[in-house]
């Protein structure tokens, strides 16, 4: 049986609340589907990130080619979705990405993992794409992980 598979969003949390959702979730692999995988927020570039969630027993793996294209980041960022998806979707198709995918399938049924990016809401985020991309080729349930908001 397959392990449901995670996705999260740290837009608006902070790296201890993010690990803690994916303890409780029982993650165990948190897979980077960030085309850039740094980050203004504190602790969220790939190098800290990598080391931090080493040390708190979950692993850490940057899938590069699961992100979305700068035209994506961009179309996203100004609130056009259905723009990003479009441009995602046409990502997919290239080999670089379709490998990054076989990697994150066949990487998803050793570990319980996780996919990470930015939105905090994932109907807004192209890891949706990936996570139903990864459920129509494994069967297994996704699971939306919500860590709690930053607070001022």
């Amino acid at each position: 049986m397959t392990s449901p598979l995670a996705t999260i969003g740290y837009e608006a949390s902070t790296l201890p609340r993010v690990i803690a959702a994916l303890k409780a979730g029982g993650v165990d692999l948190l897979l980077d589907v960030r085309a850039v995988a740094s980050s203004r927020k504190a602790g969220f570039s790939k190098t800290l990130l990598g080391a931090t969630l080493e040390a708190e027993g979950i692993g850490y793996r940057h899938l590069r080619d699961l992100g979305t294209p700068k035209a994506g980041r961009q179309a996203a960022r100004a609130g056009r979705t259905d723009e990003m998806r479009a441009i995602f979707h046409a990502h997919m198709q290239t080999d670089a990405a379709r490998a990054a995918l076989d990697q994150a399938i066949e990487t998803s049924r050793e570990r319980r993992a996780c996919l990470m990016c930015f939105e905090a809401d994932w109907r807004c985020c192209h890891r949706a794409i990936v996570a139903d991309l990864m459920r129509q080729r494994t069967g297994a349930e996704v699971v939306h992980l919500h860590p709690a908001p930053d607070l001022p």
